[in-house]
């Protein structure tokens, strides 16, 4: 008769919940490793935009230009302009880096770009860096063409522009003006911040930095010092 007894109530009761721990931490192990997961994935995709978001941005302006044409007839003059605002910069230029993507379209190499920052709709603490492009050079050189976000989750968009006269870094660089008239900067410095989950504590972010040198094929040698001779063709 003892043989053939079963599990008593309280047998089962502690079964069950030995069961029920285990499932617990089993899920809650599981949680873990996919929220790492996620933030790693995020993270890495961070560092994706980042490489497409330089490496367009590096294309464009190693071909920036300056037309010497302007008493051309209908022609119009080219700029490069970039305003500092802290960790938020904007700049415009022409560049020859335009790539057709319409048969037959009224479009060449050369193109106007704008590179600027809006705050992002979703996350009011962060904010997007667009790219506009027109295909054509015009006398408005801030409007038409095409804008589209290059990376969100932006921090910090900050340049820095070589003078090739003096050899030194200035935080902005205008060529309406007449210190500037017509003279691409020798080199640009690009700072950009992005920031991605952190994959330690999902509630907060790590903001990773990338910077790159842009050196402007079409800009003038920069100038040795006074104890050099001629000029550095860099």
């Amino acid at each position: 008769m003892r043989s053939r007894r079963g599990l008593t109530l309280v047998e089962i009761v502690v079964a069950i919940a030995i069961l029920a721990l285990i499932g617990t931490i089993a899920f809650s192990s599981l949680t873990t490793t996919m929220g790492v997961r996620e933030a790693m994935e995020e993270a890495g995709g961070s560092k994706r935009a980042a490489r497409t978001t330089m490496s367009t941005i590096v294309r464009e302006l190693r071909l920036a230009y300056m037309t010497k044409n302007t008493a051309a007839i209908q022609s119009y003059r080219t700029i490069f302009v970039g305003r500092d605002d802290d960790d938020t910069d904007q700049l415009w230029f022409a560049t020859l880096a335009h790539q057709r993507r319409y048969r037959d379209s009224r479009e060449c190499d050369q193109g106007e770009v704008t590179l600027f920052t809006e705050p992002d709709p979703d996350k009011s603490e962060l904010l997007v860096l667009y790219h506009r492009e027109g295909p054509r050079i015009d006398h408005e050189p801030d409007k038409d063409g095409a804008i589209m976000p290059l990376a969100r989750g932006v921090t910090r968009f900050d340049l820095s522009y070589l003078d090739p006269k003096t050899g030194e870094w200035k935080d902005e660089w205008d060529t309406t003006k007449a210190e500037q008239a017509n003279t691409l900067p020798r080199a640009v410095q690009i700072v950009l911040g992005l920031a991605s989950p952190d994959p330690n504590d999902k509630n907060d972010s790590v903001v990773s930095t990338y910077v790159r040198t842009v050196m402007l094929a079409m800009a003038t040698a920069q100038t040795r010092s006074l104890f050099g001779r001629g000029k550095v063709s860099q």
